[in-house]
């Protein structure tokens, strides 16, 4: 079975990823200009692979990267310098309504914090992720997408009337929306308990079950990591396996 893989930099004849692979990253650069001659390097060569269907965790203290990574791998941000193939599509070098174009066709995200719009109900948050990824924003598919993530009693709820655990799985279902073929998750847990945070995670699992997603999971918990197929630890900007 392939897994996920953190790769050495061979011949370039050799780098040609599989039509398997979901993600293919090489040498990914990402620096940040602080002023006063100080930069900061928080990807320093990345290479890495990630197969379609994997489940796969990143894990790393704070200020190891994480945050960076998931920007350009979701392509809410480009590398200075490297390469990247989301789906077999170099997307590295983009412009940003391209990147938006990519994201709604290829990616879902779930975030720490909810990042639901607080006037509209369940449905309709669903409804409204729906449309911006150019769907019809069907009140039956919206209602099928909560019914999946166990809020089918919740439908009409608006965000302040739900529970942590309840409000991280409409933002799933939200993720969920355009149909992705990956899905990122930030630190999903971050905000809910222990007993909240297990409910949202076999919610994710079931998900990647269900529809055949590649799901990269970014957490500093080694307890939700344990619960991917596979991972991988991020530390001063490199990728290393775990």
């Amino acid at each position: 079975m392939a897994t996920a893989e953190v790769i050495n930099m061979p011949n370039p004849a050799a780098m040609v990823p599989p039509e398997s692979c979901m993600i293919a990253a090489e040498d990914l650069w990402k620096t940040y200009d602080m002023g006063s001659e100080q930069q900061v390097h928080a990807l320093r060569g990345v290479n890495l692979r990630i197969q379609r269907n994997e489940y796969v965790a990143i894990m790393g203290p704070s200020g190891s990267g994480k945050s960076t990574l998931m920007n350009v791998l979701g392509c809410l941000d480009v590398p200075d310098g490297g390469t990247y193939e989301l789906a077999g599509e170099n997307v590295g070098k983009l412009s940003d309504d391209q990147l938006a174009a990519i994201r709604n066709k290829h990616i879902g995200f779930v975030f720490q914090t909810f990042n639901l719009l607080s006037r509209l109900n369940a449905v309709e948050n669903v409804q409204l992720a729906e449309r911006l990824a150019g769907k019809p924003g069907k009140t039956s598919h919206a209602r099928d997408l909560l019914s999946e993530v166990g809020l089918g009693q919740r439908l009409n709820h608006l965000p302040r009337q739900l529970s942590g655990g309840e409000a991280q799985r409409v933002s799933i279902a939200v993720a969920l929306a355009n149909d992705p073929d990956l899905l990122l998750a930030d630190e999903l847990t971050g905000e809910l308990d222990t007993a909240t945070a297990a409910k949202v995670m076999d919610v994710l699992r079931g998900a990647w079950e269900r529809r055949h997603l590649t799901i990269l999971l970014v957490t500093h918990n080694r307890d939700l990591a344990a619960q991917a197929d596979h991972r991988l630890r991020l530390l001063d900007g490199i990728v290393k396996a775990a």
